[in-house]
């Protein structure tokens, strides 16, 4: 029998796959949700004056339109883990790749304000799904030696959706002259830019039909033999099969399904794993990752660069976080979870704070200083860089696998969904924010980037190389 305080008998400690190829591929299928993930959350950064220009709208309704797809979002999030668990996960995302693609195609065709606004949410349902979904099937079906690696590649399928969903961008803007509303084949610019995410839409769902269904929910349907089946093709022939199924039937029969009622303590409402899971995804939100993403064009046009250029700098930022996330995922499974978290908070607290100066100067000729931009330029990337080898990983990799099996698909659509509240407040939030003072809002950041150190420190445990029926 597995308990918290002895290893898995069956061996899964140290399996290792026969063909760790076809584990990375099924791993990359399923983080194709991160990248459309990424790629939706990012793409309306091309987009956002030329909405402001076509509907004749003030900052605060245009807020509201770019980050009304964040209130989906948490739906989906909290909806997702109950119906992987009744459905499957393949099915869930077979799903999400259904609304992904109808988003895509209704956001490049709107005939009103509204209109765009409804099909931000319905995309933002499905980012929600994937966000809960990609992590939960990638850990279920990763090796415990090699899981922090794969659950890397949700992140990493993240950030390279946010580099091509600005790439896309910027070659778009090219066709139309550097016009954001510049017609191509009868369309504007913006439009095809949001359209354009059908095509990773479609490749998401052809995937899921790839890849084989989560051990863990076979199992709870009575297919046992192709759970057997899959268990060996992700963790090896040299694994005692009958007793890696043993494993998780002990821990399923012994927990029953999680619901939401499950997630409630005696107390503080919330069990204390599930509040520390939340705690992880608001302040991995808190210390305003996504305004360089959602606003990064708009951000470095208001202090004196022009366009063209704020769009290199928005795709050099996307560079940066790229290469912070492969050191993640070399490093994950090496230092462990909680090192990383506490490296990447100090980074960028110091980090945000060399922002908040740079931006406390005075403008001259609607422009920063020479010295406080060059500063603020290289303060962004250096944010970026801490935030994508630490917390843009750690986060996604922690809610994979710190919650005990009975409480885990729905205490990570919990904790997800408080994730896009989270991100909702800081994207809405921001352009009032910026207009009363730029620099005050990069003090507010910094702050939670600080408070977040002896959050970890007192509450956050390291899950490396544990497996999953472990944790509880």
């Amino acid at each position: 029998m597995t308990s918290t305080a002895q290893p898995p008998a069956s061996g899964a400690r140290e399996a290792h796959p026969d063909h760790l190829g076809h584990v990375i591929f099924i791993t990359a299928a399923a983080a194709m949700g991160g990248f459309l993930f990424g790629y939706d959350s990012s793409v309306i950064n091309g987009a956002v004056e030329a909405i402001r220009d076509r509907y004749d709208i003030g900052s605060g309704t245009l807020a509201q339109v770019i980050a009304i797809a964040l209130i989906g979002c948490a739906v989906g999030a909290a909806t997702a883990g109950r119906i992987a668990d009744r459905i499957g996960r393949i099915r869930c995302m077979q799903i999400a790749a259904v609304l992904f693609t109808v988003s895509a195609v209704g956001s490049a065709l709107p005939f009103a304000l509204w209109d765009l606004a409804f099909w931000r949410i319905v995309g933002g349902f499905a980012i929600g799904m994937a966000s809960v979904i990609g992590p939960a099937y990638i850990a279920e079906v990763s090796p415990p030696a090699y899981r922090g690696r794969l659950a890397s590649f949700q992140q990493a399928a993240i950030v390279i959706g946010i580099a091509v969903s600005q790439l896309v961008n910027y070659g778009i803007l090219q066709l139309a002259d550097g016009q954001q509303r510049g017609e191509i084949g009868g369309l504007e610019a913006w439009q095809w830019m949001l359209g354009v995410m059908v095509v990773p839409a479609v490749l998401y769902g052809l995937l899921s039909f790839a890849i084989p269904e989560s051990p863990r929910f076979l199992i709870s349907v009575g297919r046992k033999d192709r759970a057997r089946q899959v268990l060996s093709e992700v963790e090896g022939k040299n694994v005692d099969l009958d007793a890696r199924i043993a494993e998780i039937e002990t821990a399923m029969h012994r927990e029953h399904k999680s619901t939401f009622k499950d997630l409630l303590g005696s107390r503080f409402g919330f069990l204390p794993i599930v509040w520390i899971g939340i705690g992880l995804s608001v302040f991995q939100q808190l210390v305003g990752i996504n305004v360089a993403f959602y606003y990064s064009a708009t951000l470095w046009q208001s202090v004196g660069i022009d366009p063209a250029s704020s769009f290199l700098y928005s795709f050099t930022t996307s560079i940066i976080n790229i290469i912070g996330t492969v050191i993640a995922m070399v490093l994950v499974d090496r230092i462990g979870r909680r090192p990383l978290a506490l490296i990447g908070s100090a980074g960028m607290a110091l980090a945000l704070a060399v922002e908040a100066w740079a931006f406390s100067a005075d403008l001259v000729n609607d422009k920063l200083p020479e010295t406080q931009g060059v500063v603020a330029l290289i303060a962004a990337h250096v944010f970026v860089l801490f935030f994508a080898l630490s917390w843009g990983v750690v986060v996604w990799v922690f809610l994979g696998e710190m919650f005990p099996n009975r409480i885990r698909a729905a205490a990570l659509g919990v904790a997800a969904s408080a994730q896009w509240i989270a991100n909702w407040a800081i994207t809405a939030s921001f352009p009032s924010l910026a207009d009363w003072n730029l620099s005050g809002t990069y003090i507010i950041y910094t702050v939670f980037a600080v408070l977040s150190i002896p959050f970890v420190l007192r509450f956050v445990k390291e899950t490396k190389g544990k497996a999953l029926e472990e944790m509880g």
